[in-house]
């Protein structure tokens, strides 16, 4: 999900399927929790009501939270519990690995720094990557095949490159299309790291590589009290 930008250049990204889940679990934990306000009345029930509040802690800093904020002056990387800030100047590059990787790299003194902070908001499914990859070898094998055999053995008329190569190129097509299972619920990887890339490299014009400065990382103690309080009221609740 690449939220509309703003009159700033601030742009979000966040996964859609992830927000998907939060506002799913959400509406689905206030329902218990009303239920159980009515008519729970025993020890289980209130376990019951803490165990949700638990584990919207959980789904709200693994999913509602995670995002990518990229502004004109930094770039914030919002991971579960902690939140990273990072300097333009100082992305060298991005990669869409299992978790989105960001390096950066920084001068300190008479050496130069460097660190990689992963995004738990942007995901990259090796098996789409090996299925993307089996869909052009297949699109290649038809095209070969339609090329290959003319109706009148590859002479003129609907040879070679008539009705075979576009019966290859209509083939191609067909594999070549996106698998339409879950697009609308997944963030593309590579067009965040086209992103980022583009307004690195901006940065890099505008203010030298020498100039840039250390990443700031810090916790964020509202995600790290939406799991650590229920869980801590569940575990004395529990014993009691």
């Amino acid at each position: 999900m690449n939220d509309k930008q703003d009159p700033d250049g601030r742009e979000v990204f966040r996964s859609p399927g992830a927000v998907v889940v939060w506002w799913v679990w959400l509406l689905f934990a206030v329902g218990n929790l009303i239920d159980l306000a009515i008519q729970g009345r025993d020890h289980l029930s209130l376990v019951a009501a803490f165990i949700l509040l638990f584990v919207t802690g959980i789904v709200y800093v693994t999913a509602k939270r995670p995002r990518i904020v990229a502004a004109a002056d930094a770039l914030t990387i919002a991971n579960p519990v902690r939140g990273h800030r990072i300097d333009w100047a100082a992305v060298v590059g991005a990669d869409p690995t299992d978790l989105l990787r960001v390096r950066c790299e920084w001068p300190e003194g008479n050496e130069t720094k460097r660190r990689i902070i992963y995004s738990w908001a942007v995901h990259s499914s090796r098996r789409r990557e090996v299925a993307a990859e089996l869909r052009v070898r297949r699109q290649a094998q038809r095209g070969n095949r339609g090329g290959g055999v003319g109706l009148f053995g590859g002479g003129a008329g609907f040879g070679g490159g008539g009705f075979g190569s576009l019966g290859g190129a209509a083939g191609g097509s067909a594999d070549s299309a996106p698998a339409p299972e879950s697009d609308a619920l997944r963030l593309d990887p590579g067009k965040v790291v086209a992103t980022l890339t583009e307004r690195a490299e901006q940065a890099r014009l505008d203010r030298p590589a020498a100039q840039a400065t250390a990443p700031v990382s810090t916790w964020d103690l509202t995600a790290v009290a939406a799991v650590v309080v229920p869980g801590l009221a569940l575990l004395i609740i529990a014993l009691v």
